[in-house]
């Protein structure tokens, strides 16, 4: 959150020089998300497990799996995803990303069909 406050801080002039509506929002959506995915990437990945430790193949693996295969989504769809996980609305995402609500839709039908191939 505060690495993208201060994005946001950083490109102020830029947004207030946006009329308030669905293209500052848009904006907003990206500074904030780009900071986030800059920081995450800046972190080293989390301590590896001990020796001898053995995973049992349960829900919190396939669901490791599974937010393993939306990472790996190119980055529309990537975020279509990640907002709609988030309980965003077809119309809160299309508003966000500058995309139709039809075409919200249409992307996360492919999506899950795409990702329910790979998995099979």
């Amino acid at each position: 959150m505060q690495e993208a406050s201060v994005a946001l801080w950083v490109y102020r002039d830029r947004l207030f020089a946006l009329p308030v509506g669905p293209r500052q929002a848009a904006l907003v959506w990206r500074i904030a998300r780009n900071a986030i995915i800059d920081d995450l990437r800046r972190t080293p990945l989390n301590d590896p497990l001990p020796e001898g430790y053995e995973q049992e193949e349960d829900d919190r693996s396939k669901m490791q799996e599974l937010h393993e295969r939306i990472a790996m989504l190119p980055e529309p769809d990537r975020s279509v995803v990640a907002m709609q996980l988030e309980g965003y609305s077809y119309d809160e995402i299309a508003k966000a990303l500058g995309m139709t609500v039809k075409n919200v839709s249409v992307r996360l039908v492919r999506i899950k069909e795409k990702i329910r191939k790979e998995w099979t």
